[in-house]
């Protein structure tokens, strides 16, 4: 399994950003898949998941500004995140909701004006 983590960058508070995840090499649609965040020094923390069949979850800490879906048809998962703070600063990696694959690199998104 390939795990390749996009989208990531450099936003302002309060801005948005969208995160993309590509995946191959697994049977994509049958997976819960989510999203996590990292901070040096810090455990991974899970953000958000979402199902095959597309209920979602969320952390507390991004309820109602993170919007997690995904596309099966191109073994994609995205999230989507507004009104970021700069306690939003982390990397972050997508994988099955319980951690199967292995991970990606990640992609670095840094809040700050």
């Amino acid at each position: 399994v390939h795990i390749v983590e996009s989208g990531g960058g450099l936003v302002q508070p309060g801005g948005s950003v969208r995160l993309s995840c590509a995946v191959s090499g697994s049977i994509f649609s049958a997976y819960t898949v989510g999203w996590f965040r990292q901070v040096p020094g810090k455990q991974r923390e899970f953000i958000a998941r979402i199902s095959n069949g597309g209920p979602t979850d969320y952390a507390d800490s991004v309820k109602g500004r993170f919007t997690i879906s995904r596309d099966n048809a191109k073994n994609a998962v995205y999230l989507q995140m507004n009104t970021l703070k700069p306690e939003d600063t982390a990397v972050y990696y997508c994988n099955t909701a319980v951690p199967v694959w292995p991970w990606g690199q990640g992609t670095q998104v840094t809040v700050s004006s």
